[in-house]
């Protein structure tokens, strides 16, 4: 029987060195790209805006983990590696080429327990699971819930407002655009499982209810009745 000479704790200064690593491909996956790379027709299809995703996952998972008495270590590893191969691949295989590559990094970097890399990996190639979440382990579930909640508040109006000014639309739709945040907002709320998760798409909602509130006590002729342009990056993430 193998003897486990590691415990899954990761320090500060690996934690670091993963990060490095993780932006470092995502720029290289947008520079080997002779048009610009896949679906770069929006400015938040970029290097820095994706990893700025997996921050604020990384983020919300560990405190979702904490508060549901997960492994914090596997999860804030499996978020840093989640969406590592989101820009070089077709987003039905992204999961896997991104434990495939978190498997090779843990692997060649360090002296983690093979079952601690067993976990990330896992997690990282279910993060896009869209069935009932109960059916995961705690970990990938952890890293699902925080994934599905980067989208809903204040980054997920702010990034709609955005493409609002890309796509040369007004104010006016406004509402409108908010409202797609609402609806993806209230999807998550049906699929969480977690109480932590369950508490902070209830705060974020709460917030985007009032913006929109807000935007059409200000704007006169709102329109919010719209149905939403289709999002390109609707998919599971």
């Amino acid at each position: 029987m193998d003897v486990e000479i590691k415990d899954s704790a990761v320090s500060a200064d690996e934690l670091d060195a993963m990060e490095t690593f993780v932006y470092d491909y995502l720029a290289a996956s947008v520079e080997n790209e002779e048009d610009g790379g896949r679906m770069r027709w929006y400015p938040w299809h970029s290097a820095d805006y994706r990893f700025n995703h997996i921050l604020n996952v990384r983020e919300l998972a560990a405190d979702i983990a904490e508060r549901e008495g997960a492994d914090v270590d596997v999860v804030r590893v499996a978020a840093l590696f989640h969406d590592i191969a989101k820009l070089d691949a077709d987003q039905e295989v992204h999961a896997e080429e991104g434990a495939n590559v978190a498997r090779q990094y843990l692997e060649t970097h360090g002296d983690f327990p093979a079952s601690f890399v067993d976990r990330v990996c896992r997690a990282v190639e279910q993060h896009s699971y869209t069935d009932d979440l109960s059916d995961l382990d705690l970990e990938t579930r952890c890293l699902v819930e925080a994934d599905m909640l980067d989208k809903v508040g204040a980054n997920g109006t702010a990034l709609m407002l955005l493409r609002m000014g890309y796509e040369a639309r007004t104010h006016m739709d406004a509402a409108e655009m908010v409202e797609r945040v609402l609806e993806r907002g209230r999807e998550v709320e049906d699929r969480v499982e977690s109480d932590a998760a369950d508490s902070l798409v209830h705060q974020r909602l709460k917030r985007v209810r009032w913006f929109r509130e807000w935007l059409e006590s200000e704007v006169p002729r709102m329109d919010h009745d719209a149905d939403a342009p289709e999002d390109p990056d609707e998919r599971p993430t």
